[in-house]
């Protein structure tokens, strides 16, 4: 797949393509439906897909202010591509883009440089200064300057998804929700780092504590089943392996910071310092609390491992056993 980090990284001699715009942040399967549609109309056509999206997100420049990011940019591409993009083109977001009229965008974008022959939107998809531009007058611009325009319900079973959704879903701790919606598990990212060690050292039991980007959209605080996965540098493998998450404060060690951890069940000769790890969040476990004792503690952790356990490994023979994983702070 090609990927080109703004307009003047797309070659002089690109031909025609079917072109799907939108800032796509969680690829849910509302944008899945755009892309599916312009996958359709490139095999049709025996044309190229190319995605347009957008960095950072709009809000941030038109509002100084950015939602919680679903997906990192990196991830965004990866999943653009595993839907069918054949090329993504990754528009900076600045003043100047956003000044530009209806017009402007798309002679600038669509037609001088991919050659548009049609283009895929969300149907509610506003465009140019002061997002004076619809679905209506991107069909408008076609009729004239040579594409057809298709807005695309933002509809999976008959429901309306947008990533506004899937950030509220997850800020109620309703992981199960939001993976409906993105049809996946909701994932973090980030480098593993040193925390306080009372996983391995305290309670026996470690945890990999995650550096996560400023901004990343963070379940609720509280207890989660899921996985912990990496990928071996140069190879494409994963590793993966079920996991307990705590997300919070640590209330019972009088925590302040807000952390993600996360333990692999039944596994404590991992080393991850300094390794880039992702977790995925698919079962709530229960929400964030305060112990009155470290003992205390120890147990309500075994019981969210057991739970954990058999949400993700089930109780076939033979399932494997281990310790437990909740406020800890520590790094495998």
């Amino acid at each position: 797949m090609r990927r080109w980090g703004g307009l003047e990284d797309i070659p002089s001699e690109w031909g025609r393509s079917v072109v799907a715009v939108g800032v796509f942040d969680g690829v849910h399967r509302g944008h899945q439906a755009i892309l599916a549609t312009a996958v359709e109309r490139g095999r049709a056509l025996g044309l190229p897909v190319v995605v347009v999206t957008f960095d950072p997100h709009p809000e941030t420049v038109l509002r100084g202010a950015t939602p919680p990011v679903l997906t990192p940019l990196e991830r965004r591409v990866e999943l653009l591509e595993g839907h069918g993009a054949d090329a993504v083109c990754v528009l900076p977001f600045d003043k100047r883009l956003s000044a530009r009229s209806p017009e402007e965008f798309v002679r600038s974008v669509l037609t001088d440089r991919l050659h548009a022959v049609a283009v895929v939107v969300g149907e509610d998809f506003r465009f140019g200064h002061r997002a004076a531009g619809d679905v209506a007058a991107l069909a408008g611009l076609g009729r004239e300057l040579g594409f057809t325009a298709h807005g695309v319900p933002l509809v999976a079973d008959g429901r309306t998804i947008t990533s506004t959704r899937v950030r509220a879903l997850l800020a109620d701790g309703d992981v199960a929700g939001a993976a409906d919606l993105l049809g996946r598990p909701h994932r973090v990212e980030g480098e593993v780092v040193h925390g306080a060690a009372r996983g391995r050292e305290l309670l026996g039991f470690p945890t990999a504590n995650m550096d996560l980007a400023p901004g990343t959209a963070v379940p609720d605080d509280g207890v989660y089943a899921g996985w912990l996965s990496r990928t071996a540098s140069g190879t494409g493998q994963e590793h993966r392996w079920p996991a307990a998450i705590s997300v919070g404060t640590n209330p019972t060690f009088d925590g302040a910071e807000r952390t993600v951890e996360a333990y692999a069940l039944d596994r404590d000769d991992l080393e991850l310092y300094g390794v880039h790890m992702a977790v995925e969040f698919t079962h709530r476990i229960r929400g964030q609390e305060r112990f009155e004792s470290i003992d205390e503690l120890i147990v309500a952790m075994r019981r969210d491992v057991d739970r954990c356990r058999e949400v993700l490994v089930g109780d076939a023979p033979g399932a494997p056993t281990g310790g437990p994983a909740g406020e800890s702070g520590s790094t495998v």
